[in-house]
């Protein structure tokens, strides 16, 4: 298994530019990001976070989140590294893609 690494100044500019621009948010006072996916009912929601969690097993990178009915709060960030990595950047953009 690789050991993830924090971004660089420069790749977390452009990823942070990138994820804003889906809805992502900083999470203030640490290095992570945040977001909240509305689904139609709560079918729709638990079905899109049964898909990612078997992606985020496939990565061996889980999010941090909470599911009331139909509504899922994510908070990201590689506990490893102590903030943002690539693994990050990646699972956010495979949640934006399954979420339509």
């Amino acid at each position: 298994m690789i050991t993830p690494e924090k971004l660089s100044t420069a790749q977390r500019e452009t990823a942070i530019h990138e994820l804003t621009a889906h809805g992502w948010q900083i999470v203030e006072g640490r290095d992570a990001i945040t977001k909240r996916y509305v689904f139609a009912d709560f079918n729709e929601a638990f079905g899109w976070m049964t898909r990612v969690a078997m992606i985020a097993e496939h990565m061996n990178h889980h999010p941090e989140w909470s599911n009331v009915y139909k509504t899922v709060d994510v908070t990201l960030s590689t506990h490893d590294v102590a903030g943002l990595s690539a693994l990050d950047v990646a699972l956010a953009t495979k949640m934006d893609r399954l979420a339509g």
